[in-house]
């Protein structure tokens, strides 16, 4: 199969992309995400029209957050737009006239990192995008791995704390409430609240106060030095790197791929990850260790990752 789009559906801004067989993106349109799910379905389709008006597409790869069922066509539930058993496959298809395959836009990012960028040369892999909440993507025996009912590798919400932080998807504890941007800029805040004469540079980045904290300050203070900045994202990494051992329990991977956000600060918060890792790793002075590394593809790998799942098909 040759050319195939990839369409990441963002929270401001839904991206199409021509997408090659080597995983070069050929071309982009990028719309405004519509207030709607009609609103978003219309801007998939003008978008994908739109960039595909100079080359001879075969099918096309939709990204969307939520849980996709086991046909890969109907999106079960999407946290932020209104999608309940929404069947994007065939509205789409209908409008397109091209074939069209939904998935989960973390396994269609674990699934571009996996083919193009950081696991390339792995047959097994476990990703995990650290960025407001935690997701997740699987990849054993070079498949990638849904579950029964596609919803599978939803890392975020495993329970990692008995009666823990209240999590936006109604359980308590959930390892995206200890390891996500969202968890971090929490950390800086309590941290500078506590001690603010450690949080100078972390502090004079907002307006002066802990509540003015954002995600940005918090990178660029711990670069600058900022000793709150910096314990903020050890205390992040010690929760992804002990959950990235737990999960080494339960599929043995040769590769864990962190993405996301928050690991565009690099090894600032990967060394961490990988200390906590082999600090909680069961049987870690007897066994192979999995490595752990940064993601390669950016914001690129579910635009990637969707097209080629579409080659896939």
């Amino acid at each position: 199969m040759g050319l195939t789009i990839g369409v990441d559906i963002g929270g401001t801004k839904i991206a199409a992309g021509v997408v090659d067989e080597e995983g070069t993106i050929l071309e982009t349109y990028k719309v405004p995400t519509p207030p709607t799910a009609d609103g978003v379905t219309d801007a998939i389709c003008a978008a994908v029209s739109e960039v595909s008006s100079n080359h001879t597409i075969e099918a096309v790869g939709i990204g969307a957050a939520g849980y996709v069922d086991d046909k890969r066509a109907t999106v079960l539930f999407a946290p932020n737009i209104n999608w309940r058993h929404e069947p994007l496959k065939d509205k789409v298809e209908q409008r397109i006239g091209l074939p069209v395959v939904v998935e989960n836009d973390a396994n269609c990012a674990a699934w571009g990192e996996y083919r193009f960028g950081a696991g390339q040369g792995h047959d097994d892999v476990i990703c995990i995008t650290l960025g407001t909440g935690l997701g997740g993507g699987i990849i054993i025996g070079n498949k990638l791995r849904r579950g029964r009912f596609g919803v599978a590798a939803e890392f975020g919400h495993i329970r990692v704390v008995p009666d823990g932080l209240l999590c936006g998807c109604g359980s308590q504890g959930c390892w995206e409430q200890y390891a996500s941007g969202r968890a971090l800029v929490r950390y800086a805040k309590q941290r500078a609240n506590a001690t603010p004469e450690n949080a100078v540079a972390l502090l004079a980045l907002g307006d002066g106060t802990a509540d003015g904290i954002e995600g940005k300050h918090i990178s660029e203070a711990a670069r600058a030095g900022d000793l709150v900045a910096i314990d903020a994202f050890r205390e992040l990494a010690r929760w992804a790197g002990a959950g990235l051992a737990d999960l080494a329990s339960l599929f043995d991977p040769s590769a864990f791929i962190v993405g996301g956000g928050v690991s565009d600060e690099g090894d600032l918060v990967l060394d961490p990850i990988r200390k906590s890792f082999k600090r909680w790793l069961v049987g870690g002075a007897w066994r192979p260790h999995a490595q752990v590394l940064a993601a390669q593809l950016g914001g690129k790998a579910g635009l990637v990752g969707a097209a080629d799942l579409a080659r896939q098909g």
